[in-house]
């Protein structure tokens, strides 16, 4: 699983030593990356020029995934430079991803996954268009109302 710790943050109030008192489950992140609706993807393209733009996704068994077209200026960034960060809407409670993306191949967890889509979205997933997994590899999480004590970094070992 993930390493937990306190993020840097001394802007904010948040440096080391700080206790671990606070810190947050992984559950409060899965639980909101399960009920959203809508995620925003900020992408970059090898020149570095950053979009960010609003998209619909599944959260399956502790993953994220996504569509997009391959034409499309994200999926563009996406070829050129797989680096994503996520957010959900809210800034009361705070969920932000980090980690690279790697294409989901045709097959039986396809098919899982656009079941899981069509049940969320009454949408399927199409083949024309990748569908994304996001392999993360820094989570950070918060309450507003309890912040800075409830701000939580989750650091993964991400597997290619």
């Amino acid at each position: 699983m993930a390493r937990t710790s306190r993020p840097y943050m001394p802007g904010y109030g948040i440096q080391p030593p700080t206790p671990e008192a606070g810190l947050l489950p992984w559950a409060f992140v899965s639980e909101r990356m399960a009920s959203s609706r809508n995620y925003w993807l900020a992408t970059a393209s090898l020149e570095a020029t950053p979009q960010a733009t609003p998209v619909w996704g599944i959260w399956v068994e502790e993953q994220f995934y996504f569509s997009t077209a391959q034409g499309s200026r994200k999926g563009r960034n996406l070829a050129a430079n797989p680096q994503l960060v996520l957010h959900l809407e809210s800034g009361d409670e705070v969920v932000i991803l980090e980690g690279l993306v790697r294409q989901v191949q045709p097959g039986p967890w396809f098919d899982l996954l656009d079941q899981t889509y069509f049940a969320k979205y009454a949408v399927h997933l199409t083949q024309q268009n990748p569908v994304y997994q996001l392999m993360v590899h820094t989570a950070l999480a918060w309450r507003e109302k309890d912040f800075p004590t409830s701000a939580t970094r989750w650091r993964f070992d991400v597997q290619e």
